[in-house]
């Protein structure tokens, strides 16, 4: 067993590692990743690991099988955070890895695949505004055109990683074949309730969801609140109410989770009937077909309350992202290993993003997740238990030697 305890005190220092002492602020190409990366190489070389960083700024340890330069099943996580963010979103991943590396090297234990454990420099997108950047690069899908965006002091992506000490020019070196890599494994908290609520440590991810964000315009007529009679009148905010609340009815009845995140009413008065709204849906679900469908089935259900009221109505699509399956090979693993742990096997989607969408290009992906105290996440209050590090940690180890892994040609792997 891993010892939880030692894991949350590692947690806890790269978590110092901070721009901001009021919660985790680490942005990709900043001091802090820097920092954050040489801790977490010091721990893989302490764990018996073979370490570089690649030309994105991964950090990347490798713990060699059997035999050497045989494929490796990928394990790990991100490093950077949101603002003022929490200790576990990412870096539990990468260090419950190195932890579970530090066994088997310890007992002198070597695998028939290698292990690389990759601590990833961007998942969240916070300072450049695109999403899994180290992941994207390992998988080969990096565009090169964000190496033109820039943060808010207006440096580039380019630039920042010129001063981080990378080559933008090398960045095709750091994707990876996919005969050399078995599959990608990540252990992650929860990051929702449902864990705690049924009183489990931990789950196997089916799906990463996939999403689509949507902005709405309504557009009715402006008037007098005193003088424009109740009948006569074509209120965009209260054809907005009625949408609001048919999106959390769409939701409900197809089982899957939609949000109305922002709402703003144009040139609103205390006396003046609303004439403009804009407002946004995000939407998503373990299964494309059903998205789409919940999607189309809502759409027509707010053109309808909106014609019923004489208000315009204009749905913009902002963001689409396909939902990513887990391989089936890795959930049986990641099953059979709770059931070896006297641990009960339990699934769930992924409601969150997360550098596996990335890797499914590359590789098979197979994920755990760990419940999180009040499913708090992105905040400084989210929270585990050392116990339940404990057996997040040894859940993953149990994956990561799991011989049914060598079995799927990696080479082979379609989507």
């Amino acid at each position: 067993m891993i010892d939880g305890h030692g894991l949350c005190v590692q947690l806890d220092a790269l978590a110092r590692i901070s721009s901001q002492a009021d919660g985790l602020t680490r942005l990709v190409m900043s001091a802090e990743h820097r920092k954050a990366n040489d801790l977490v190489a010091t721990w893989m070389r302490a764990a018996g690991m073979r370490v570089h960083e690649d030309a994105i700024g991964n950090i990347i340890g490798r713990y060699e099988g059997l035999q050497p330069e045989a494929p490796a099943l990928i394990v790990g996580s991100h490093l950077d955070s949101v603002r003022h963010a929490g200790r576990y979103d990412g870096p539990l991943g990468v260090l419950a890895a190195i932890a579970g590396v530090a066994a088997l090297h310890q007992r002198g234990e070597k695998l028939a695949h290698a292990i690389e454990v990759i601590g990833f420099c961007d998942e969240e997108g916070t300072r450049f505004g695109a999403t899994m950047l180290g992941s994207r690069a390992v998988a080969g899908s990096f565009d090169d055109a964000a190496l033109a965006l820039r943060d808010d002091e207006g440096i580039s992506l380019a630039e920042a990683m010129q001063r981080f000490g990378l080559d933008p020019e090398a960045l095709a070196s750091a994707a990876r074949r996919p005969g050399d890599c078995l599959g990608y494994l990540e252990l992650h908290i929860e990051q929702g309730p449902v864990l705690e609520a049924l009183g489990l440590p931990c789950a196997a991810v089916t799906a990463i969801n996939g999403a689509t964000r949507l902005a709405v315009t309504l557009t009715g007529t402006a008037g007098h609140a005193g003088t424009v009679p109740m009948a006569g009148r074509h209120d965009a905010l209260c054809a907005a109410a009625a949408c609001v609340l048919a999106v959390e009815d769409a939701a409900l009845a197809a089982g899957l989770v939609a949000t109305v995140g922002r709402l703003e009413l144009r040139n609103g008065a205390i006396n003046v009937i609303p004439g403009e709204v804009h407002f946004t849906i995000d939407l998503r679900a373990p299964q494309d077909d059903l998205r789409h469908r919940t999607l189309a089935s809502l759409e027509a259900q707010m053109r309808h309350l909106c014609e019923r009221r004489g208000v315009g109505l204009k749905v913009s699509k902002l963001h689409e992202l396909a939902a990513t399956p887990c391989a089936p090979h890795m959930i049986a693993a990641i099953d059979r290993a709770c059931t070896g742990l006297g641990l009960e096997p339990h699934h769930l989607a992924s409601g969150a993003g997360h550098d596996g969408m990335a890797m499914a290009a590359l590789c098979p992906i197979g994920m755990i997740f760990l419940r999180c105290k009040g499913g708090i996440s992105h905040h400084p209050d989210e929270s585990i238990t050392p116990e339940d590090a404990c057996l997040g940690a040894s859940l993953l180890l149990e994956v990561m030697r799991a011989p049914g892994l060598t079995s799927v040609n990696a080479a082979s792997h379609k989507f």
